[in-house]
């Protein structure tokens, strides 16, 4: 992980600005671009924040090495 790389994201629920870690993201990959998010607890309160993860946001989380979980479909 890079460090000191730090995100600056807004929480959906208490529409705060906050500046974070990498450390504190979760990126998913889905089987499309339009099915891959990020996601983060917010500090200022405390929700679980998921948003839509485009290609730009993807890279850079990516190069920050933030913790990655790639979906694949299910055998059977």
């Amino acid at each position: 992980m890079e460090p000191g790389t730090r995100f600056k994201v807004y929480c959906s629920d208490c529409r705060e600005k906050v500046e974070l870690p990498a450390e504190e993201f979760r990126l998913t990959l889905g089987r499309t671009p339009a099915q891959s998010s990020y996601s983060f607890s917010c500090p200022s309160c405390g929700a679980g924040v998921r948003k839509p993860a485009g290609e730009k946001i993807v890279e850079a989380l990516t190069r920050a090495g933030v913790r990655t979980m790639r979906l694949v479909p299910a055998e059977g």
